[in-house]
């Protein structure tokens, strides 16, 4: 039985207090629904409460780390307790550390795959047995166009987005059980979010992530629609579905393509910091859904991986010739 209306339906959102899960959260309120928000910062989850009630739903903001199980289910108690209930559940929460792998500190790759891989688990973990419970849920894991392709200088990111993948087929081939709860990822391509300009960077370069980029509502509405009516995979855009097939059809000429787009984009780029950014605890500034990125080309690794397109066309153009 998927959602006829969001109307009253009650969302809690992981990662909310800025980027996708923000606009996330004024989406759904936008449809009549209860969004609870979590997040590190409790103030910044205050905002996005005001948004979502401006903008017609309901909200309560919860402080909460995907990295602590025991966090996350006092976020699935307390949403029970405000609205009597969770319908939909978005693992959304995401960092990343940027460099190549012997660069980047053991402590800060630990920490991307705890936050992207291990927090979603943690998610899944506290609302399945709700669920089960209830006869009914969806569940939402970010995904992204990394979990298909395999960009240089994001060993860690890429990691826990390949296993957030399997671990969303995983639930799917899991909840076959119960008709009525659904498991599904959505695949953005690069989205132009603060979060980017927070992850850690240990290039000791200034990145400036550029388009071609999505905006984070453009994800949100795809993330209201999968609510309404939940599939497996739901990518945003055709970019993502371009990689995807590049990948698979030609890995090293789209990871060499990749990787001479960054080796070009570094030499130029001007000097920067080298810190964990956003790894170990929340930024200091205040944060809205977008990250008001240049548009355009230039950018690492945006620049190098919006060769997919060009790359699947050769691919499959030779493929068919062989045969």
């Amino acid at each position: 039985m998927s959602l006829r209306t969001l109307q009253d339906a009650t969302v809690v959102i992981c990662g909310a207090s800025s980027g996708i899960g923000r606009a996330t959260a004024r989406a759904f309120a936008r449809r009549g629904a209860n969004v609870v928000v979590a997040a590190r910062r409790g103030d910044m989850l205050e905002d996005v409460v005001r948004e979502c009630r401006e903008a017609g739903g309901d909200g309560l903001a919860v402080p909460a780390d995907v990295t602590d199980p025991g966090s996350i289910r006092h976020l699935v108690d307390a949403a029970i307790d405000a609205f009597g209930g969770i319908d939909v559940w978005i693992n959304n929460a995401g960092i990343g550390a940027v460099g190549w792998f012997e660069e980047v500190p053991l402590a800060a790759h630990r920490r991307v795959l705890e936050t992207n891989l291990m927090g979603a688990l943690h998610g899944a973990h506290a609302v399945i047995p709700h669920f089960i419970d209830r006869g009914r849920g969806v569940l939402i894991n970010t995904a992204s166009v990394g979990s298909w392709t395999a960009p240089p200088l994001a060993a860690s990111y890429t990691a826990a987005k390949f296993g957030l993948r399997g671990l969303t087929e995983a639930l799917r081939q899991d909840m076959r059980r119960f008709p009525d709860i659904h498991v599904a990822a959505v695949y953005p391509y690069f989205v132009d979010t603060p979060g980017l300009a927070h992850f850690g960077n240990y290039t000791r370069r200034s990145l400036n992530v550029a388009g071609p980029m999505q905006r984070p509502e453009t994800v949100a509405g795809v993330m209201v629609d999968v609510a309404l009516r939940p599939r497996g995979t739901a990518s945003v855009g055709l970019m993502p579905v371009l990689g995807r097939i590049a990948y698979a059809l030609a890995p090293d000429l789209l990871g060499g393509a990749m990787f001479q787009g960054v080796r070009f984009a570094l030499s130029r780029a001007e000097p920067g910091r080298n810190d964990p950014g956003n790894l170990f605890g929340p930024p200091p500034d205040r944060l809205k859904a977008g990250g008001g990125a240049r548009r355009g080309l230039g950018s690492v690794p945006s620049w190098a991986v919006a060769g997919a397109a060009g790359l699947a066309a050769l691919a499959v153009a030779g493929r068919a010739r062989r045969h």
